[in-house]
């Protein structure tokens, strides 16, 4: 398992992260209609809390010097309509379980006990290029409950206070994949929009990884203030598990 610096600068997270994609801004990249990224399960284990900080830095909570395990992961990726657009101001939210299989909610966590230093939350509104940018952990595989699921991140997007998309982003080449009940019942061409490789960060001291998720809303999401998909999420307020 990787660990952060105790005394890592935030602030350079976002500034790397915003010149290492700014080639996905590139005007003509996107000529064709793209393939619209499928739509799973919330799961139930959305935070029936948030935690203190919800930024989107999971690795460190508030000023704390003591890292989250894990391996440290640089999360990017856009949100675009079907024509390639991007979708500026959408609401990106992301869950998922620590090192040791434990979600932020209060039910979601392991018995033998959870990484009490990873914030297990976070949120990104989107840019002017539909850029969205996080700092984690590579998902883990985990049984809990006595439900086995693969290793997964979970996705929700809102615009205008509605939630537009809920799914859950998948790590490609993942041994799990092939026994999780959710990823058995996606069709290949699905699923091929859910799978992420994890590829290592060249000269990072660090052992870091990258991971690009695009995302490509459906057409009533993308081009329609009013679609709605799943909930409602207010981005200032708790919502739900």
């Amino acid at each position: 398992m990787s660990l952060i610096p105790p005394h890592h600068d935030r602030r350079w997270f976002l500034q790397s992260l915003t010149v290492g994609i700014a080639a996905l801004s590139a005007p003509g990249a996107f000529a064709q209609q793209l393939a619209e990224t499928a739509t799973t399960t919330e799961g139930p284990f959305y935070p029936d809390k948030l935690p203190l900080d919800t930024d989107n830095d999971l690795l460190i909570l508030n000023d704390a010097i003591t890292p989250a395990v894990g391996s440290i992961t640089l999360l990017t990726g856009r949100v675009l309509s079907p024509s390639g657009q991007p979708i500026r101001n959408a609401f990106v939210e992301i869950w998922q379980t620590d090192s040791t299989g434990s979600y932020v909610h209060t039910a979601g966590r392991q018995p033998t006990g959870h990484d009490r230093n990873f914030q297990g939350y976070g949120r990104f509104l989107t840019d002017a290029q539909g850029r969205y940018y996080f700092r984690t952990i590579k998902p883990v595989s985990y049984t809990l409950h006595g439900t086995f699921r693969t290793a997964h991140i979970h996705f929700g997007i809102s615009r205008s206070g509605r939630r537009v998309f809920t799914s859950q982003m998948l790590v490609e080449g993942e041994p799990g994949n092939a026994r999780d009940g959710l990823v058995r019942r996606l069709s290949p061409d699905a699923l091929k929009t859910l799978l992420v490789p994890f590829t290592p960060m060249p000269a990072s001291r660090l052992g870091e990884l990258a991971a690009n998720f695009d995302v490509v809303l459906g057409r009533t999401a993308a081009e329609d203030d009013a679609g709605q998909l799943r909930g409602v999420a207010a981005p200032l307020s708790r919502r739900g598990g």
